[in-house]
């Protein structure tokens, strides 16, 4: 009894694959993925189905569900019923992955993505920030506030806290340009590595001008507020951040449960 695995239909010989010979699953996602991430595929739009995939990559149904799920394990996509799979909502990425990405590629946005200063300057610093930059309320503390986008669509607007001892090494901070890491390079000029960061997530309504730069239109929104600490290895808080994101918005975390 011979046994074999179905392609899911012919395929295509007329060289019209973009993937090469013996593609895998982590290629065919990573196809998918770049083209969500630049807005090419926009929320809410059809995935091709897994059979146009195995025609289009030649490569088997198996290989294509397992490219279909790390998309979907990743946020990036999810199941509707009737319909098949599609582009989930906007999503936030979480430091870690970003702290990640910065590793690899030297940036802290994704493809797609862009950052837009929206202020810089120094603010006392309020019951939120304070006790979590461990200064008294009123302290002054530099700010970084901008609005980060994933395909021309707004995701979240971030609002950075900086201690004096920071922008004391880091004076590029009190700049309106993207440093593509202001964590990693305060990090580095203080000479000790970021070690864990501490995330809290609440609901709260939306401020008018963060409605404004999300676009936000209704009257009172509520938003997901996400305040992060990062704590440098020697206990010293590098960085206190405040993101708000719309209630379409996924934030995304993923955690290893590995002993």
């Amino acid at each position: 009894m011979h046994r074999y695995t179905s392609t899911c239909g012919a395929r295509s010989r007329k060289g019209g694959r973009d993937m090469p010979e013996n593609t895998g699953y982590a290629e065919i996602a990573a196809h998918y993925r770049q083209q969500i991430q630049d807005g090419t595929l926009r929320p809410g739009d059809t995935m091709p189905s897994l059979r146009q995939v195995c025609e289009r990559f030649g490569v088997a149904q198996t290989t294509a569900n397992r490219a279909y799920r790390a998309l979907k394990m990743e946020g990036l996509t999810l199941a509707r019923s009737g319909v098949g799979t599609v582009v989930a909502g906007p999503i936030s990425n979480n430091i870690a992955s970003r702290v990640s990405m910065h590793a690899t590629t030297g940036k802290a946005l994704g493809g797609g993505e862009t950052s837009r200063i929206l202020e810089i300057g120094t603010t006392g610093a309020d019951e939120l920030v304070a006790p979590r930059l461990d200064v008294a309320p009123g302290t002054p503390v530099h700010v970084r506030r901008r609005l980060v986008s994933r395909g021309g669509v707004p995701v979240h607007v971030s609002s950075s806290y900086y201690p004096a001892y920071v922008i004391a090494v880091t004076p590029e901070l009190t700049e309106p340009v993207s440093t593509g890491g202001s964590r990693e390079l305060a990090a580095e000029r203080l000479g000790v590595a970021q070690d864990h960061v501490l995330e809290e997530v609440t609901s709260r309504f939306a401020l008018e001008s963060e409605k404004e730069h999300l676009g936000l239109t209704a009257g009172d929104v509520i938003v997901t507020q996400v305040v992060r600490t990062v704590i440098l290895e020697d206990g010293r808080v590098v960085e206190v951040a405040v993101k708000v994101t719309g209630g379409s918005t996924i934030l995304r975390w993923s955690t290893s449960l590995r002993a």
